[in-house]
């Protein structure tokens, strides 16, 4: 187990390695970079940089170096705890994640949490009960969810809440209590603000994994041991909870990185479109002005949460099922 714990660790860092220097190459694929859109802003107002005032200003930001050379720089820096300098925001890139880190945590584990519960409790319900009503609406439902875009979705709810129910959907906070220190009125705003984010973002994770247990679940169910167990007079919960769902929970379990990444993605739309104080925005602001070091140092911590999540759910497999710990030890 500590082995297997170990090569998942060293390929955890390989594979993050190797995330940095592709982030931050497609970051730097568009022509030009910040300092170019803050030369075209500033012609804008007809304020023109002499030649000196821009190299300048290019050794000072250090977009004078090599590819290469930046990328060395910002990978042993960000190592060091050193994100670099954001130069959108003109100040330090940790201090402005970190503002914004604990909102995007609390929303992606929600919504991971509410995803899996609400997808393999309707899953284990549309299986066992197939062909039924109910089986069909939670089927027309979740092709709904997985057709719908996150930011769609997220308009129409908007919608329906200013035209509707005269309702602010934006946000996490209300407005009272946006600068307000933390306390339970503010942690109790925040509870009343979250299932938009939660619904919107998981939507379409919990419709496939629905359609997942459901389809592995009625496989499980057609097997001999499950009919011998029943023919044997065991209890219809029992029998159903004891092995066909443990078996069935396999796939659902090892799609766990898959499905952190949809949120984590989603969460980044989501944000955007409902104002939400998370690095999603923070993000797309950081993409728009060619923030290299803002973006990319933002992208690896969103990284490294997702193969951490990946980590946990290869963990949880081998908890899960014995026959996988049996075969490793062979």
């Amino acid at each position: 187990m500590l082995s297997y714990i170990a090569r998942r660790l060293l390929y955890m860092a390989i594979t993050l390695v190797l995330l940095s220097f592709t982030t931050f190459a497609i970051i730097q694929l568009p022509k030009g970079d910040y300092l170019d859109t803050v030369i075209a802003s500033l012609a804008l107002n007809n304020n023109q940089l002499t030649t000196a005032e821009i190299e300048g200003l290019r050794e000072r930001y250090g977009l004078d170096q090599t590819f290469i050379e930046q990328y060395v720089k910002w990978i042993r820096n960000f190592i060091q705890g050193d994100l670099g300098m954001s130069f959108q925001w003109r100040q330090p890139v940790l201090p402005l994640i970190l503002e914004r880190l604990p909102a995007t945590i609390i929303i992606s584990l929600a919504t991971l949490a509410v995803t899996y519960t609400v997808g393999i409790l309707i899953g284990i319900y549309s299986a066992t009960h197939q062909y039924s009503v109910g089986d069909y609406v939670v089927s027309v439902i979740g092709f709904i969810g997985l057709a719908t875009p996150n930011f769609l979705l997220a308009l129409i709810l908007l919608y329906l809440g200013f035209t509707v129910f005269n309702v602010n959907l934006l946000g996490l906070f209300s407005r009272e209590y946006v600068d307000a220190p933390w306390g339970i009125p503010k942690l109790l705003d925040l509870l009343a603000h979250l299932p938009i984010p939660i619904f919107v973002i998981g939507s379409a994770g919990a419709a496939g994994l629905i359609r997942v247990m459901r389809a592995m679940l009625l496989d499980e169910l057609r097997k001999q041991y499950v009919i011998t167990a029943r023919s044997k007079g065991l209890s219809e919960s029992r029998l159903i909870f004891k092995y066909p769902v443990r078996v069935a929970l396999n796939p659902v379990i090892s799609g766990l990185g898959g499905v952190f990444v949809y949120i984590v993605s989603g969460e980044t739309i989501t944000s955007i479109v409902l104002g939400l104080p998370t690095t999603g925005s923070l993000l797309y602001g950081a993409l728009l002005n060619q923030d290299m070091f803002l973006a990319g140092s933002i992208v690896m911590v969103l990284s490294a949460l997702t193969v951490m999540g990946t980590l946990a759910s290869d963990m949880l497999l081998v908890i899960a099922d014995p026959r996988i710990r049996y075969e490793g030890k062979t």
